[in-house]
């Protein structure tokens, strides 16, 4: 009897040992399924103490400032890995051995005729030499303000202040007409920057982004940073006033018109021969805005088309205008030109550009 007691006594702890066994195997399935489980999260989250990087997607469409680079870059402080995305766009355009090197066949101390589509550099003179924008940068002025704002913004309501007004006046300011106290919208204001390439319109438009000319002068260069046009070029205003300290180059001036004509707000601008201001109390019948280039070169053109454009003038720099136009060969080229003797002598100088290099 005693040796059967044995037996089943033993018989338990052989049982009870094979399901601590059992449990034990199981309890340690379920820890390595958490540890396993935490891992996949963390990978997918960025856990401390790792890392994560993404290559740059260097886009094939190359041509003058829509070869985009996304870059994904990994900042790490004494807090662990923190991820931080910035999108980039460069705008370039490139010299081949066909660019051809313009001389005395225009009257324009500078020039530069880009394919748009390949971003080539078809013709140039001077392009890379620093010389004065003149009112080709009222281009920048809507191209930051565009993209500081949102299409609904357009028809906000804005009181011209005699800031403004003075603003344009002391700094000798062509004008679009608008009195001090008149109620517009923030669309009046972009055509008029540019169309009559009115001082107090492109002030005011500043002052409504920035607060101040001065603080947008700041957001203008950045921008040209952001360009990759903050070497070689910088601007001190929002309107084009001569100095030292404001100057591009004709290469750079077409890197911005480029991403000006790309911006959905400032195509429509550029491209207009014609608006017509709100009716207002003091402009009962609204101000008739013109782009005078667009109206005069478009008699001129035997064949194309200019689609968007902007002149500039100042006594130290002679006539200048950069455009976006069609050859008869149905390509898109962007043409700046610096230094001409006269506005006339500025439009025929796009008329041969284009003419001898979009055939």
């Amino acid at each position: 009897m005693r040796d059967m007691r044995r037996r089943k006594a033993s018989k338990r702890r052989q049982e009870l040992f094979r399901k601590y066994i059992k449990w034990g195997i199981a309890v340690i399935l379920v820890f390595a399924i958490i540890l396993v489980v935490g891992k996949v999260k963390k990978s997918d989250g960025s856990a401390e103490g790792t890392e994560s990087v993404n290559a740059p997607e260097l886009l094939s469409n190359m041509v003058v400032g829509t070869t985009d680079e996304l870059n994904s870059s990994t900042e790490a402080d004494n807090n662990g890995a923190e991820e931080v995305d910035k999108e980039v766009d460069y705008y370039v355009a490139h010299e081949t051995d066909s660019t051809v090197r313009l001389g005395d066949e225009i009257d324009s101390g500078y020039a530069i005729v880009i394919d748009e589509e390949t971003g080539e550099i078809v013709a140039e003179k001077n392009s890379r030499e620093r010389m004065s924008p003149a009112s080709m940068t009222k281009v920048l002025t809507v191209l930051v303000a565009a993209e500081h704002i949102t299409e609904e913004q357009l028809d906000d309501t804005i009181v011209i202040s005699q800031e403004a007004i003075d603003f344009a006046f002391s700094n000798g300011c062509s004008n679009a007409g608008f009195i001090a106290g008149e109620t517009v919208t923030v669309r009046d204001l972009f055509y008029a920057t540019i169309l009559p390439s009115g001082g107090e319109a492109a002030g005011q438009l500043a002052m409504y982004v920035a607060g101040s000319t001065e603080a947008f002068a700041d957001m203008m260069n950045e921008k040209l940073a952001e360009l990759g046009c903050g070497e070689t070029s910088h601007f001190t205003n929002c309107v084009g006033i001569y100095g030292e300290d404001h100057y591009s180059t004709v290469y750079d001036i077409a890197m911005i018109m480029k991403a000006a004509m790309d911006n959905e707000i400032c195509r429509p601008v550029l491209s207009a021969h014609v608006y017509t201001t709100t009716l207002t109390e003091q402009n009962p019948e609204g101000l008739v805005c013109s782009n005078w280039f667009l109206r005069r070169i478009e008699d001129k053109m035997e064949s194309g088309e200019v689609i968007g454009a902007k002149t500039g003038y100042v006594d130290q720099a002679g006539s200048c205008s950069t455009s976006l136009g069609q050859g008869e060969n149905g390509k898109t080229y962007i043409c700046v030109t610096g230094s001409a003797s006269s506005s006339w002598a500025c439009i025929y100088d796009h008329v041969y550009l284009y003419g001898t290099y979009g055939k």
